[in-house]
């Protein structure tokens, strides 16, 4: 009987030590993302399609997927993206990967949400279609293509509907991570050089800005916060925020970047001028948070933001 007794507190021992070892970290500043894509796996798929179409651009040689390269991270590894005119954008190209959890989009955050920003997008003359009417005539005249949209909507192509698969497939482009394994208390999920890593982004500081669901997105800060960043010119792009508001304090600031999928996306900075991910937290030390670091500390830190990349990057090809 005792020795029966026995067996059942130690049983239930593990269960307690299992369910402790899983229980997800609380008051953490940053959240782990959704395990799960929300959305109609259909549109999703449509969607997934027209990313790649380069008959949304104005002479058929651009589609999404030319600057917002999935398996480069959602970006295309340039400084400035070079359009079909031969001229480079004014920004750096944002990932699209997890873009649904900013606050705001691109930059400057001119748009409040991804509907907005497609719009944007779209009308742009230098590159895409003017406006969804066009798009939806060229496609049209595709009748498989047609056919797949009277599948998944029920009626004729038609504008709204292209916008709404697009909409749909940019907000599955959601890469949890091993660090949102970390968060939700996945023993092992993280080395402990990593774990000590988050330690000490949390120590300097680095998380009042990037955190929150997407390590960042959720707010703006000017570039250069604790002390002038050398090389930044009284107009054009590095005006920032100011292009949008014309006010003096929004001169030099940025929408905040999310820091997912980080590794994975140099060149660094709203102009792409930072090569690799080491020189872009030396300056985040030096003019963003005005404090210096041990050689080990940012170092730490670098392998912290690796764990940041999603586990399985979304595939680019559509189905």
């Amino acid at each position: 009987m005792l020795s029966t007794l026995r067996r059942s507190f130690a049983a239930l021992a593990c269960c307690w030590a299992g369910a402790a070892a899983a229980q997800a970290l609380v008051n953490e500043p940053i959240r782990p993302l959704p395990v799960k894509t929300v959305g109609d796996p259909a549109r999703i798929a449509l969607g997934a399609r027209l990313f790649t179409d380069p008959r949304f651009s104005r002479d058929n040689t651009h589609s999404c997927a030319s600057c917002h390269q999935l398996r480069r991270g959602g970006t295309d590894g340039k400084a400035l993206s070079i359009g079909p005119d031969g001229k480079p954008a004014r920004f750096n190209t944002p990932t699209v990967y997890n873009s649904s959890f900013n606050f705001r989009q691109t930059w400057t955050g001119a748009y409040t949400g991804v509907e907005q920003l497609l719009d944007h997008v779209i009308a742009k003359p230098a590159v895409f279609a003017d406006n969804w009417d066009v798009v939806a005539a060229r496609l049209t005249r595709d009748e498989r293509l047609a056919a797949q949209f009277k599948d998944v909507y029920g009626d004729a192509l038609r504008p709204a509907y292209v916008r709404d698969a697009l909409d749909q497939y940019l907000r599955s482009l959601v890469t949890p991570s091993r660090f949102d394994r970390y968060l939700r208390g996945e023993a092992g999920a993280i080395t402990a050089e990593e774990e000590r890593g988050y330690l000490r982004f949390k120590s300097f500081g680095c998380a009042a800005c990037h955190q929150g669901i997407n390590v960042g997105g959720n707010l703006f800060q000017k570039l250069g916060a604790m002390r002038e960043m050398p090389g930044l010119e009284a107009s054009g792009a590095d005006l920032g925020r100011y292009q949008i508001t014309k006010r003096n304090i929004d001169r030099y600031v940025f929408r905040v970047p999310g820091l997912r999928n980080v590794a994975l996306t140099a060149p660094y900075f709203h102009d792409g001028s930072v090569e690799t991910l080491e020189q872009a937290v030396e300056l985040m030390f030096r003019y963003q948070l005005g404090r210096t670091a041990s050689q080990q500390d940012k170092e730490l830190i670098v392998r912290f933001l690796h764990t940041l990349s999603g586990d399985k990057l979304v595939p680019g090809t559509p189905p």
